[in-house]
């Protein structure tokens, strides 16, 4: 690895901020690590919850990066169709050492063309999705293909990241940052994932989540057909 490794998290509009804050705590950490927060322009961008995240590198402007990453939230609705974003995270990918997301930032991969072939991980809500783009889903916190490295929802960005980390910088590296964070999770429900929640969580979550989950699968098909229609 070059002295300096370059690792490039997206930022966009209603993005999940636990999504790219957890890896960002973990990358920033990394011995010769440079991060960069990415997006089109240098303006503060409104996450889903409250925190706006200002962006410290354009398109334009950004290096080949060693690692590209792309967080999930309500706002890869928007990316999967944005001509502009997937054209940066190809010509990226192209030289980059691993390319990787956390939660739904997985389909915006896939609707660049980057896990055709892949297997790979996402929010446990979108999993379907993956294979619109000729991913083969996988239910697990971490997924690693190769140099496709994605993450399960939300807080299992930490847990890519730390394996991330791993690849970068050696596990005992890793296993410092862990510790240097107090990383040692111990939720007080066992609500988790829709596998082990009681079925009446699940059962009062669904219907809120319906609305959502009906955009994303416009936004699905539209971005997999212009896919298909590049290929062609």
């Amino acid at each position: 690895m070059p002295d300096t490794i370059h690792i490039g998290l997206l930022v966009f509009p209603k993005l999940t901020q636990l999504d790219l804050t957890g890896p960002l705590q973990v990358f920033s950490r990394v011995p010769g690590a440079k991060v960069h927060l990415i997006w089109k322009r240098i303006e503060p961008v409104p996450s889903d919850a409250v925190l706006a995240l200002l962006p410290t590198i354009t398109y334009a402007d950004c290096p080949q990066l060693d690692v590209i990453c792309v967080p999930g939230g309500s706002g890869t609705d928007d990316m999967v169709n944005d001509a502009e974003t997937l054209d940066f995270l190809r010509k990226q990918a192209a030289g980059a050492r691993y390319v990787t997301s956390v939660c739904t930032g997985s389909l915006v991969l896939g609707a660049a063309g980057l896990l055709d072939g892949y297997r790979a991980t996402t929010h446990w809500s979108a999993m379907q999705h993956l294979a619109a783009f000729g991913a083969t889903p996988e239910k697990t916190r971490v997924c690693v293909d190769r140099n496709r490295f994605t993450g399960g929802g939300v807080t299992a960005g930490i847990d890519f990241a730390l394996t991330l980390a791993a690849e970068l910088a050696g596990q005992t590296t890793a296993e410092m940052i862990q510790l240097g964070l107090e990383y040692n999770p111990a939720p007080p429900f066992n609500a988790g994932s829709p596998d082990i929640a009681p079925p009446e969580v699940l059962a009062r979550l669904e219907p809120l989540l319906a609305p959502s989950r009906e955009r994303r699968r416009i936004a699905i098909e539209t971005a997999a057909e212009h896919l298909r229609q590049a290929a062609s």
